[in-house]
């Protein structure tokens, strides 16, 4: 007999704990596939700029939006109204691979939020009031400040860069001046020649003016020139030594000169000259032109001590070293194939390919200028050095062999170049402005004379007779007695040199020229005669006491120093100072005198008096010829129709401010 159970009537055991997991699970299974079976939808409403919510929705039967779901598991996240940190958590916990890409996206949302924020804020604190859109439109006044100091500034630039004027009305200019300031506006072309130029003029003449009052001594150089429209000028520039023991070059004038180039007619120019500028003829110590019989004629005329430029003397010693006949055929040779290759470029571009394939400095070649000192010696030490690359390229056309120098013709351009090469350092060491040079012509002609020019076996037979030559002429030249005495008198106040290149039976003679010179000048005040003593000073109540200083060695010295008798003659004094300065410990040859004089300046009193006099006097005559270098960049092919007033404020303010 089979029992058939009926499980519908079978009481339900009671629930244990696993089955009761079970049927958790179980339903929200079951809600999970329900769900899934909906879309999700994005939050609504605010507090949505978390970037969370790309991983999480909601059903959308859930209208409140109570119960977000995890976007990869559909599983619901409960959520504390608007918090998000369940669902970072739920995140990092289940999805740890979105977890990071959700870090990664908050950082970058953080930083640009706080980017957006700084810049709002920024814009916010430089965004203009009302008052001030409407004063960046306005522009300056013609009388404040700001429009005077652009307008002087631009002034100087045309003076200082020596620019046309008309520059102002370049639209490149205007634009760069809207583009610094917008509100400024710029004057006419006619207010800076007939205003600004001429109000900078007058104040830097004024500040030059009140400078040289104040000189004890001066020296100065002068030179004739002749514009590109061939217009002559006289030039004057003075040189002194200022109290801060600098040597200062100001250039005075480039002076319209039409009259006849006579040396009474000069004499007279520069006499008015110095008078324009109230300077004393008998301040002046020396004037250095070149060796033009109409200058010297002048300074003779005007009874001025004169000192002929040492650059002009030695390149007339190179000249007349070098006449030779073989000379003159090899030097000949030599301009022919330069200009060979200055007329013609497809030379020029063979050249650059040789001297590659030789491995020969990319040099261009020299073209000799009559005008510039030791031109010829540059042009024949380049063409020594691509004497290789030009022979191949001068071979190589038909039309131009025959420019082909020579075995000989070699041979005497490189007995010129090793006669001449050594000396024409020496022109441009002698040419500076801003360092003393006049004390260095003795100690040069002596190297000239006991190395330099002094012939040695090696030598071929033309270079010793130029060297010969060269120096037989500028012994002719500075043999002159009156020079020589300011050549000694200057090497004397040089504390580098001093006696050592004086002839030594003129040394006391040159001592004696020193002190009664020194005599028939005012005598300066003696810092070392003791000064009464003055009432002592009070010390008012309350008022602190400076602390006494502890005594040092030295001012026990100078406490028990012996007292210049007050009965001693001052040709005693002078000689006195003379024996202690020539005594004193020798000095480096690369020291600058003028430093070594600032610093010994209260030991020596009365000589460095006349060490300012002396150490002022330029070698040379290359100041004025930079005038002329300055007045070439103003009056050029374009400005060719300035007038000379113009040419002359032009210069002077190039020079000077």
């Amino acid at each position: 007999m089979c029992f058939i159970e009926n499980r519908e009537n079978r009481p339900h055991p009671s629930p244990t704990w696993g089955s009761r997991t079970r049927v958790r699970a179980h339903c929200l299974q079951t809600r999970t596939m329900a769900a899934s079976s909906e879309p999700l939808v994005f939050k609504r409403g605010k507090n949505v700029s978390s970037v969370v919510w790309k991983w999480f929705g909601f059903v959308s039967s859930d209208t409140e939006q109570t119960e977000p779901r995890c976007k990869v598991c559909l599983k619901a996240v409960a959520t504390k109204s608007s918090s998000t940190t369940n669902l970072m958590q739920h995140l990092k916990q289940r999805h740890a691979a979105e977890w990071e890409k959700c870090c990664t996206l908050r950082r970058q949302q953080d930083g640009s939020t706080s980017a957006a924020a700084a810049a709002a804020t920024t814009s916010q604190q430089q965004r203009p009031s009302i008052l001030e859109t409407f004063t960046s439109c306005t522009p300056h006044e013609k009388k404040s400040a700001r429009w005077k100091a652009i307008t002087d500034a631009v002034a100087m630039y045309i003076a200082k860069d020596m620019v046309p004027i008309y520059t102002v009305e370049k639209p490149g200019f205007i634009h760069l001046l809207k583009a610094l300031d917008p509100r400024y506006v710029l004057p006419s072309r006619k207010h800076f020649s007939d205003v600004a130029l001429p109000r900078l003029y007058n104040s830097t003449r004024e500040r030059i003016s009140a400078e040289l009052e104040g000189m004890s001594f001066y020296s100065a150089t002068t030179d004739l020139w002749s514009s590109r429209v061939m217009q002559p000028y006289l030039s004057l520039t003075v040189h002194y030594i200022n109290d801060n023991w600098t040597l200062r070059s100001v250039c005075l004038q480039t002076v319209y000169f039409p009259d006849e180039h006579k040396g009474e007619i000069i004499a007279q120019g520069l006499k008015d000259s110095l008078s324009s500028w109230n300077l004393a003829e008998d301040r002046l110590t020396c004037m250095t032109t070149d060796s033009g019989t109409n200058m010297l004629k002048a300074l003779r005329e005007n009874g001025w001590p004169s000192l002929q430029c040492f650059g002009h003397r030695l390149n007339c010693a190179i000249e007349n070293g070098v006449k030779d006949p073989r000379v003159d055929r090899a030097v000949g040779v030599c301009k022919r194939a330069v200009s060979a290759f200055s007329y013609s470029w497809l030379k020029r571009k063979g050249m650059a390919e040789i001297q590659t394939e030789l491995g020969l400095p990319s040099h261009q070649l020299v073209t000799e200028s009559p005008t510039r000192w030791g031109s010829r010696q540059k042009m024949i030490e380049r063409f020594l050095e691509q004497e290789r690359a030009i022979v191949r390229v001068l071979g190589a056309d038909k039309k131009s062999r025959h420019l082909v120098p020579t075995w000989q013709d070699l041979q005497v351009l490189e007995s010129i170049n090793q006669a001449v090469k050594p000396l024409q350092d020496f022109t441009d060491a002698l040419s500076g402005e801003s360092y003393v040079s006049v004390s260095c012509i003795k100690p040069v002609l002596h190297l000239f004379k006991t190395s330099l020019l002094q012939p040695v076996e090696k030598d071929t037979e033309l270079t010793a007779t130029i060297k010969t030559k060269i120096m037989h002429y500028l012994d002719d030249k500075y043999s002159n007695a009156v020079q020589e005495e300011l050549l000694d008198i200057s090497s004397l106040m040089d504390p580098r040199f001093r006696t050592a290149y004086i002839d030594p039976d003129k040394v006391e003679q040159v001592k004696k020229r020193a002190v009664d010179e020194l005599m028939s000048l005012p005598a300066p005040a003696d810092k070392n005669t003791p000064q009464q003593p003055g009432p002592a000073k009070q010390v008012c109540e309350g008022e602190q006491r400076p602390p006494k200083k502890k005594m040092t060695l030295a001012a026990y010295f100078k406490l028990n120093a012996p007292v210049p008798s007050p009965n001693q003659s001052e040709a005693d004094k002078i000689q006195t100072e003379l024996t202690t300065y020539l005594l004193t410990p020798e000095v480096d040859p690369d020291t600058d005198p003028l430093d070594w004089w600032k610093r010994h300046q209260l030991n020596f009193p009365r000589l460095s008096t006349l060490a300012k006099k002396y150490l002022s006097v330029p070698a040379t005559s290359a100041p004025s010829e930079r005038l002329f270098s300055v007045g070439g960049g103003i009056v050029t092919c374009h400005r060719a129709c300035l007038k000379p007033e113009v040419v002359d404020r032009l210069v002077f303010l190039a020079k000077n401010i």
